[in-house]
């Protein structure tokens, strides 16, 4: 084997955002209003990001901070949602996991090219491996 060829098999062997990511995701509708979203986070503590989907499109996201008690819980949770950072399925995973260390939620939407929700990239409490729906 050259190392050419042996180049290329490890680079093809490195996990992809999409290897790590949650594709199965929840999402809230564009219609969704700010007590939707307070609503959604208190099901759980571990929810620190709130997607926004028309169907399979990316709308924007939503931390708990973004939907606090001084906004009316009628308001359109779609106007305060940020498209903010996202990360590509066919970035690498440690790409993506330098652009989640950036972010307080540590999750980013993986939206694709078209901008398609795929999933949703999530690190660990200790921010040390990913959080994939696998339980990996």
């Amino acid at each position: 084997m050259s190392a050419a060829q042996a180049a290329s098999g490890a680079a093809a062997a490195r996990p992809t955002v999409a290897d790590v990511m949650h594709a199965d995701v929840a999402t809230l509708a564009p219609t969704a209003t700010v007590g939707d979203a307070r609503d959604w986070f208190a099901l759980s503590a571990s929810r620190r990001l709130a997607l926004i989907a028309d169907g399979d499109r990316y709308v924007g996201a939503l931390t708990p901070a973004d939907v606090a008690a001084r906004l009316p819980r009628e308001w359109p949770a779609a106007q305060v949602a940020r498209y903010g950072r996202t990360v590509s399925p066919d970035m690498s995973a440690d790409d993506g996991r330098g652009e989640l260390l950036q972010t307080a939620a540590r999750r980013v939407p993986v939206v694709d090219a078209a901008g398609r929700l795929c999933g949703v990239l999530a690190l660990t409490h200790d921010t040390r491996r990913f959080s994939c729906a696998d339980g990996a």
